[in-house]
């Protein structure tokens, strides 16, 4: 099984069980860089997947709250080479599928080769670029996909039906629904024809397709998992660790969203 297979593995077996698979995100290092990997392991015991976010100084899909982990973060000396590192350090204590959310300029930044070597070497299968577009992608794609892993492709509610195609034949582990047309961490709720929009999606897709962007709530899980394989958790995560609070109970609330 190749690394990105892992990913959508995980998901699968998810929906086997009669729910949504649990994607949640942390952002690395976030509050405290002695705390990432306790903390990776502790999300890990309820998450399918767990999304690590790579913390950037100019997150442009990331609302406030994610923007204010990734400042602090980085503040700490937080970097790409020290996750890896702190993940090649706790070797066999993960089972999960890890994926990496990163802007392209951490990755430019390290080499793709050594980045595809270092991920597959740590248990990530997969990486999110928000910023690199289709077009220009071939290059990350060609040195992820030697070493079996996976780049993830974002679609979006307005994303044109050609294109659409396109993005979901590419994406690997899962293809990312977006599920507003704004950034992260809103709380005005889920739009109204998000049904309509995963349902087209799915129909689309060969692999499971994760919703993310709003969701916060057992509520929202629940309504996602209706029409789509996963749900994606990240600001209201964050917020949990930001209070300084145990993320176990407030993930165990939203996996217990049934189908």
């Amino acid at each position: 099984m190749q690394a990105h297979d892992r990913i959508s593995a995980a998901i699968n077996a998810a929906t086997d069980k009669n729910r949504p698979a649990l994607i949640p995100f942390v952002t690395a290092g976030y509050p405290e860089p002695q705390e990432f990997i306790d903390t990776l392991k502790s999300v890990a015991t309820i998450g399918d997947v767990v999304e690590i976010g790579v913390p950037f100084s100019d997150p442009m899909a990331d609302g406030m709250t994610i923007q204010r982990s990734s400042f602090v973060a980085l503040q700490k000396g937080v970097s790409l080479k020290w996750i890896f590192d702190e993940l090649d350090a706790a070797q066999g204590e993960i089972d999960v599928p890890l994926v990496m959310m990163s802007y392209l300029n951490p990755l430019l930044a390290f080499g793709y080769e050594k980045l595809a070597e270092r991920a597959l070497a740590t248990g990530v299968c997969g990486f999110i670029v928000p910023d690199l577009p289709f077009e220009e992608s071939d290059q990350l794609r060609a040195a992820l996909e030697a070493k079996g892993l996976g780049l993830i492709q974002l679609v979006t509610p307005v994303t044109p039906a050609e294109r659409l195609r396109t993005l979901c034949d590419a994406s690997r582990g899962f293809v990312y629904a977006v599920t507003i047309t704004g950034i992260t961490g809103g709380d005005a709720g889920l739009p109204g024809n998000l049904a309509a929009y995963l349902d087209e999606v799915t129909k689309i897709s060969r692999i499971p397709v994760c919703a993310g962007f709003g969701i916060r709530s057992a509520e929202d899980v629940a309504a996602v998992g209706n029409h789509a394989a996963g749900a994606i958790v990240g600001s209201a995560l964050v917020e949990v660790l930001e209070r300084g609070e145990d993320p176990k109970p407030y993930l165990r609330s939203l996996r217990h969203s049934a189908r």
